[in-house]
């Protein structure tokens, strides 16, 4: 089965992935908490614009916490291959 996603505009995707490079100690990848911290820096008027650029930080947060996770080799584990 595919999902299809909703598709978001430069303009949220833009001040998101600014926001998460300024301040990645303070996003997390709590949905809630990130309205709470978008609230301290933005400026937003629209609770939807809001809560979609809320939900976009933490999705790029789980996916930076995965790739430096991935990004973990074992000399071992080379070995083992070479």
């Amino acid at each position: 089965m595919i999902t299809v996603g909703r598709i978001k505009t430069i303009l949220v995707k833009r001040v998101t992935k600014q926001l998460v490079a300024e301040h990645p100690e303070e996003l997390s990848e709590d949905y809630k908490k990130n309205k709470e911290v978008l609230k301290k820096y933005l400026n937003i008027k629209s609770p939807k614009i809001r809560n979609v650029i809320a939900g976009y930080a933490s999705r790029l947060v789980k996916q930076s916490k995965s790739e430096k996770e991935k990004r973990k080799i074992n000399v071992e584990d080379i070995s083992k291959f070479y």
